[in-house]
């Protein structure tokens, strides 16, 4: 995968709230300069002002000044993406700055594109838990390009077949354990502890900034592939 490299990257907040992970990251030249993270479970609505406030003290403090806000767009839960894109929202009318769309499968992708050596006819199935066995999923190449859209699945043995017979088919999110002891194709490959993180968003936030890929601040929603079921309130996020 190529990721942009040239002598201007902007500086730019991203959020991802996609999951019980709350993680904010203000990244400038490609590295993150601030970094907030909370793996304790689904406290969106409190925790993710309060990182903010405090990076936006921070860019203030240092003279930064950002040139967009970038957020993880879904698919995922449904109140964490309603929580993240209202502040994504609320920071760019503020600062009169655009907002970035980053899809969150091709973010929880980020990680294993960098980190992992992978053979050249690989693909990648991100895929996110929806409940039960079903899960939000899609299928890209090593240079993200799209090989089967994003789709809720319900996985049985047969899943992603066609995929598993052609190349080795890498797995992974908190959609994949459900999976471990259903698809047993000798090609299937699962890789742990892969969330989706707003410091991994830079080279998908940048590359779209610089092809001013931008939403309409106004009426952008997140991307929540199903409609939502209303239910009793619980203590977690609904997905």
């Amino acid at each position: 995968m190529h990721f942009f490299n040239e002598t201007y990257m902007p500086c730019i907040l991203n959020i991802e709230t996609s999951t019980e992970v709350c993680s904010m990251a203000v990244t400038e030249n490609g590295n993150p300069v601030f970094n907030k993270e909370n793996y304790d479970g689904p406290s969106h609505s409190v925790l993710l002002g309060v990182f903010i406030d405090e990076a936006l003290s921070f860019t203030d403090s240092c003279g930064m000044i950002l040139d967009a806000v970038a957020v993880s767009c879904g698919p995922g839960s449904y109140t964490g993406l309603r929580i993240g894109v209202s502040m994504a929202k609320g920071i760019c009318y503020g600062r009169d700055i655009p907002l970035i769309a980053v899809p969150t499968l091709k973010l929880l992708s980020v990680p294993v594109l960098l980190y992992q050596d992978l053979p050249d006819d690989a693909l990648l199935c991100p895929m996110i838990d929806a409940r039960r066995m079903e899960v939000y999923a899609a299928v890209y190449d090593r240079a993200l390009r799209v090989e089967r859209e994003v789709a809720a699945d319900i996985v049985d043995e047969n899943s992603y077949l066609s995929f598993l017979e052609e190349h080795p088919v890498y797995f992974f999110g908190n959609g994949a354990d459900k999976c471990r002891t259903i698809i047993t194709h000798p090609n299937v490959r699962f890789l742990e502890k892969i969330v989706p993180l707003a410091k991994m968003m830079s080279p998908l936030s940048e590359r779209a900034f610089m092809d001013e890929d931008f939403s309409d601040v106004a009426y952008f929603e997140p991307f929540y592939l199903k409609d939502f079921v209303a239910t009793k309130p619980k203590n977690t996020l609904e997905v």
